[in-house]
């Protein structure tokens, strides 16, 4: 899904984004071990979805050819024939087949691990990449109930989108000058979720997309940049011009 985000930049610049949304109006969320979970229901891992490992090889290491012809871009060493890299499922299946590596196993940060550049920003709620909610996406016409704590994760909301002011003082929540204890949202969010899920900037770095943020549907990849590659291998080639799938069909 493309739309825009104004979050954590001047409301008057707009970037645009590409993520996969995961999570409806209503629905409640929650990132258990990396696994996404919809309303107590494990949601589906996406095809060609990445995640970090950690992979151990018998101490020689892997040569260049053998990350090219498993079309991995982003991976590092780290010393003593082991490797950082991001993966899909099918490529870790290729990478245990190969007789010096040892072994191929998941980096998950913990459940109560707090990463503080993980929204809401609040160690009130101890969440990370890999673990993080529950929590509820709101809907238009939804009322909810609003104290201290949850109030972190539903200000930005109530301010910066449905354009309202927000205080808090004494222990008391303000809405518009008057003390609020609930609070009815006036249109529907989404969560999104990149299918690069270790590397991607998404709604569990910013919090709710707006519906009137939405702009459309990708179709297709027209460019694909590797941050970490050299100057000759910058672009993946073999990601260009490639049909996005929303689905597992």
């Amino acid at each position: 899904m493309l739309f825009r985000s104004e979050d954590e930049r001047p409301i008057d610049k707009q970037t645009h984004y590409i993520k996969r949304c995961v999570g409806l109006p209503g629905d409640t969320l929650q990132v258990v071990d990396r696994l996404v979970y919809i309303n107590g229901k494990k949601n589906m891992i996406p095809k060609g979805s990445q995640h970090t490992y950690l992979i151990k090889t018998t101490g020689y290491g892997l040569v260049e050819d053998t990350w090219k012809r498993l079309e991995v871009n982003e991976y590092q060493p780290i010393g003593n024939g082991e490797y950082q890299a991001l993966l899909t499922d099918e490529v870790v299946k290729e990478l245990k087949k190969i007789p010096s590596v040892s072994s191929v196993e998941p980096i998950i940060q913990p459940k109560g691990f707090f990463e503080g550049h993980i929204y809401p920003f609040s160690s009130y709620y101890p969440w990370n990449t890999d673990n993080f909610g529950p929590i509820y996406i709101p809907k238009a016409g939804a009322t909810i109930q609003l104290d201290t704590n949850n109030l972190a994760i539903y200000q930005r909301v109530i301010f910066a989108y449905e354009h309202n002011t927000v205080d808090e003082k004494d222990g008391k929540i303000y809405i518009n000058g008057k003390v609020a204890t609930s609070y009815t949202f006036k249109q529907n969010y989404y969560f999104m979720m990149g299918d690069n899920r270790h590397n991607s900037a998404d709604s569990r770095f910013w919090g709710f997309v707006p519906e009137d943020h939405i702009v459309g549907k990708a179709v297709f990849i027209w460019m694909s940049i590797n941050s970490e590659g050299g100057f000759f291998n910058k672009i993946r080639w073999n990601r260009l011009f490639r049909v996005i799938h929303w689905n597992n069909d």
